[in-house]
């Protein structure tokens, strides 16, 4: 997807968007049931056409935002209905290639967890609605860059 067809979607999604700050856009036919929302909690390692990069638990595709240069979230309004914040009630367990040591949470403004990789906020993209998709990488958006990130917590570009 080129950059200014992903900015325009971003926008649209921003303005007409009804998920709530924090809630991943609903995986088609997921489970609802505990074992599946404990599973959505984990970080995970993928194979992506960027490489090997990290996803929750449910394959969804987990962003950082270069505009936080610490693990004090800055996406909020606009920005977090466009972005979505990877909200957890506590750390995500690290599933398949993922450092268990690299993973935590930061608080967001409103008491809310938000799972963290190596220090970084980690968000989705509003439009990522399948497993394994990734629209909207290396996208300059609300003041900041939107890259996946590798299993060693780096943007990649």
């Amino acid at each position: 997807m080129t950059r200014a067809i992903c900015m325009l979607i971003c926008c649209a999604a921003a303005a007409t968007t009804t998920l709530g700050a924090g809630a991943p856009p609903a995986a088609a036919g997921a489970p609802h049931t505990a074992a599946a929302a404990a599973d959505a909690r984990a970080i995970t390692v993928r194979r992506s056409r960027f490489g090997r990069v990290i996803f929750d638990g449910r394959g969804r595709a987990l962003y950082l935002f270069t505009r936080e240069r610490s693990a004090r979230p800055r996406c909020y309004g606009d920005c977090a209905d466009a972005w979505p914040p990877f909200l957890v009630e506590r750390r995500p367990r690290a599933g398949s290639g993922a450092r268990r040591s690299l993973i935590g949470t930061t608080r967001r403004r409103d008491g809310t967890r938000q799972a963290t990789y190596r220090g970084h906020p980690l968000y989705y993209y509003v439009t990522d609605r399948q497993p394994g998709q990734i629209t909207c990488q290396d996208v300059f958006e609300f003041g900041g860059t939107w890259l996946v990130v590798s299993p060693r917590g780096r943007a990649v570009r």
